[in-house]
């Protein structure tokens, strides 16, 4: 005799361990792609955690689009714009008419970048737990005159580079840590951004780095010159 009692509807089935480390995945795009923030990643992410059926996992990411998709078409952005060769510090504020970059950057048990021609929302969460962050400021614009990054570093590693002539500001509290600025970025230069980095180093630590912007490449000859082998 056959079993005819109909199956339970797939809302009820119980979720697994991999199904709830989907839904993290897609909430930590989501915090990076500034789709949601800091306290809403951190509801979503315990509310995952605590889930037992698909019924509950579902409305936890049912307001964000499909991983590798868009909700909607989205006007095309604004070129970025590279900052000039030689252009003052004070002429990258305001973002050039640049979209403002994520205000947070997670990495756990990962890694994140921000590097080249980006622009500095007036405050950025970088958090790296277990993970490793590189924010390069040489190139960038600037949202504001001043911005805050707020440097989260739990057993892992925040860099923030800057380039010589930028106000910098460094406020954080390393316990069993460190918010360390072995480099000087010289007299400001007039009217150049302030960069005021805060925040937490537990077992680990955030590193502010002084570098020049890198210099363009030089295309490589092909008149028989110097990089070129001699024939024999």
């Amino acid at each position: 005799m056959t079993d005819e009692r109909p199956e339970k509807p797939l809302p009820e089935l119980r979720a697994s361990d991999a199904d709830r480390e989907r839904v993290v995945e897609r909430l930590r795009d989501a915090v990076a792609e500034g789709r949601i923030d800091m306290e809403e990643f951190e509801e979503r992410l315990e509310a995952a955690y605590k889930s037992k059926t698909y019924a509950e996992l579902e409305p936890i990411t049912s307001d964000l689009p499909a991983p590798g998709g868009s909700p909607m078409p989205l006007a095309a952005a604004a070129p970025v714009p590279a900052p000039a060769a030689g252009g003052s510090l004070a002429s990258r504020i305001g973002g050039g008419g640049v979209p403002v970059s994520a205000s947070a950057a997670v990495a756990v048990m990962s890694s994140f970048q921000r590097k080249g021609a980006w622009t500095v929302p007036p405050r950025l969460d970088a958090v790296a737990f277990w993970g490793s962050g590189d924010l390069d400021l040489r190139e960038a614009n600037f949202a504001e005159r001043e911005v805050v990054i707020n440097c989260i570093a739990i057993m892992g590693g925040i860099q923030i580079t800057v380039p010589p002539g930028v106000e910098v500001d460094v406020r954080g509290f390393g316990f069993m840590g460190a918010f360390d600025q072995r480099d000087t970025p010289g007299a400001a230069e007039p009217g150049a951004p302030r960069v005021v980095v805060t925040g937490l180093a537990f077992w680990g630590g955030v590193e502010v780095k002084v570098k020049p912007p890198k210099s363009p490449k030089r295309p490589k000859r092909l008149d028989g010159g110097p990089n070129l082998r001699k024939e024999l």
